[in-house]
């Protein structure tokens, strides 16, 4: 307190030298003993000293409202001390000192103030020390402290440690002023603040940086406008890495030439699917030229299968476009027949062998014959269900007194039988039974009654009914029949009853 007292007390005289008798290098001239308001800068130098025969260390003050940088050797002292904090050693401080000798010269509270910024962003312990050591020059960058700023002010922090960490270890921080505008510009088209940090995860950030300009991005953003624009790029935001000339526009074209110019059926596909635009035009033509060939589909039957199935074009021709079509050849499709079963159930073309296998199987267990198109019509109706909903589905049924034959009528009568939830059927079969007092075996006549809502249709239409006394309606004319009908019906027989 003695020596900060003395060295506060100095003026606008001259230099004045203050020597003091201290211990070799105390905490006093540690990081953080001078604050940046000061109106003095000390310097601190090493002497030595003679007394009574022994070699001792001293340390002189100079107190000085000149502008003098900090003694060299005491800065040093200081940055292996707040690196020591941070958590490196000695050998390693060295090594970031030599990779930015700007380091030295540079005033301790920027330092310091920038490893707090990099601290209150979330990045600490092991995650500070590596981009420290990556990037040295963050700290003497002033290109970090805008961005930094932008960050905490304009993005209030919504970006991941782990992101940050990938942003900030760049070589050359100059270039980390362009993020700011790239980032402004995704959310002036209309990426949410929250979806940033999703959007910059999924790209490559070094490209973005490194090889997009601001321009790029605006002009990739405006062609890609009248298809769904930033939508798409929200969904696969990896869009923002592909080269606009050579690759989008090539690419987009070729669907939308495929799509008989139809700009708003080719967004649709690129809504479905962004991912469809990591497909080279030469990929993409050969799946259509396979369809076309093998199946004997016109171009515009294949884009109406790539309308509602873009994924067709993702799929392996020879391990399962070739397979299924010819499959479908077997059980007597021709090329319309083919057409009309692949737009409703186009899911038939991707899923997994075994999943197909299992599938099969259980269609055969009921009695589906090989070969048979009501075979084919029952493979595609399952496609949008588990193999293991199938196996509960058919189980459930059995349960309940049914037999394979009576399973196999009801599916070939109506295929979405064997597709329906496990969990909501068995309340449909529940209340059939239990609370409308109905047998089991009327589904076989009517077996659609199953693909109704139970408490919106059912259940509404029963209890209705039972107003009116008309309990012992067919299933068949309680659901289907129109609501203005059923109401007119339910009155009339009303009035009657009245």
């Amino acid at each position: 307190m003695v020596i900060l007292s003395s060295l506060v007390s100095c003026s606008v005289s001259p230099p004045t030298n203050l020597r003091l008798h201290l211990p070799p290098f105390t905490a006093l001239c540690s990081y953080g003993a001078f604050p940046a308001s000061s109106t003095f800068r000390s310097e601190l130098r090493p002497l030595h000293l003679r007394c009574l025969d022994r070699r001792e260390t001293a340390l002189i003050f100079r107190c000085s409202c000149l502008s003098s940088p900090i003694d060299a050797g005491s800065q040093i002292e200081s940055l292996f001390s707040l690196f020591r904090d941070i958590g490196f050693s000695e050998e390693e401080t060295e090594m970031i000192l030599a990779k930015n000798p700007d380091i030295k010269s540079a005033p301790l509270d920027t330092i310091g103030a920038r490893v707090a910024s990099l601290q209150s962003l979330k990045i600490n312990g092991f995650a500070l020390q590596g981009l420290i050591a990556k990037s040295p020059n963050l700290l003497t960058s002033e290109e970090f402290d805008v961005v930094n700023s932008f960050l905490v002010d304009e993005l209030e922090g919504r970006l991941e440690p782990e992101l940050l960490e990938r942003l900030l270890a760049v070589a050359d921080t100059s270039i980390l002023l362009s993020f700011n505008q790239k980032v402004r510009l995704l959310i002036l088209h209309g990426i949410p603040k929250e979806k940033i940090s999703h959007v910059l995860n999924k790209v490559y950030l070094n490209k973005l940086l490194y090889q997009k300009s601001v321009e790029d991005i605006e002009r990739l953003i405006s062609f890609l406008e009248p298809f769904g624009g930033i939508g798409i790029i929200a969904r696969r935001p990896v869009i923002l890495n592909s080269d606009l000339d050579s690759q989008l526009i090539p690419r987009v074209n070729f669907i939308r030439d495929l799509s008989g110019e139809d700009d708003f059926a080719t967004g649709t596909v690129l809504r479905r699917l962004p991912a469809i635009l990591s497909y080279s035009v030469e990929h993409m033509n050969s799946h259509v030229e396979f369809l076309k060939s093998f199946a004997g589909l016109t171009s515009e039957q294949v884009f109406k299968i790539v309308h509602v199935f873009p994924n067709v074009i993702s799929t392996s021709k020879e391990r399962k476009l070739r397979p299924r079509i010819e499959f479908l050849k077997e059980c007597g499709f021709d090329s319309a027949g083919m057409f009309k079963f692949l737009s409703k159930a186009p899911l038939y073309l991707a899923l997994s062998e075994d999943n197909l296998s299992h599938k099969l199987g259980f269609l055969v267990k009921i009695g589906y014959r090989h070969r048979t198109k009501e075979l084919a019509f029952a493979m595609g109706a399952v496609t949008r269900t588990s193999s293991d909903n199938m196996q509960r589905v058919i189980g459930l049924y059995l349960s309940y007194g049914l037999s394979l034959e009576d399973i196999l009528a009801m599916s070939t009568k109506h295929p979405q039988v064997l597709q329906y939830n496990y969990s909501s059927l068995e309340e449909k079969l529940e209340y059939l039974i239990e609370y409308m007092g109905r047998e089991v075996e009327e589904l076989l006549a009517f077996p659609a009654f199953l693909g109704y809502k139970l408490d919106s249709r059912i259940k509404h239409r029963y209890e209705e009914k039972l107003k009116s006394r008309g309990e012992n309606m067919s299933l068949n004319k309680l659901l289907t029949v129109s609501a203005e009908r059923f109401s007119k019906a339910a009155e009339s027989i009303e009035m009657i009853c009245l």
